[in-house]
């Protein structure tokens, strides 16, 4: 167990952003499956941007890599046009 002052309020502070990092990479993770599952294309023309900017979001703050963003939004946007 810690026993300065500070390391206690860094795992406390760890502890918070592990769960708001889970949080967001989850919410972008089921935002990104729900556009694969859509077959209308208006439908996941809307919802891209949105997905794009979540990923983009997590990469700027180091939750994923940003090649792995890259990948992603290029793959999305590949199937979005393929509709």
């Amino acid at each position: 167990m810690a026993n300065h002052k500070s390391a206690l309020k860094r795992i406390r502070s760890n502890e918070s952003k592990r769960l708001r990092n889970k949080y967001q990479h989850k919410t972008t993770r089921n935002a990104i499956k729900r556009l694969r599952e859509l077959t209308d294309k208006k439908e996941a023309e809307a919802l891209l941007p949105s997905v794009v900017s979540m990923l983009d979001r997590l990469a700027k703050k180091n939750i994923i890599h940003a090649n792995k963003a890259a990948n992603l939004k290029s793959n999305l946007v590949k199937h979005v046009a393929s509709i």
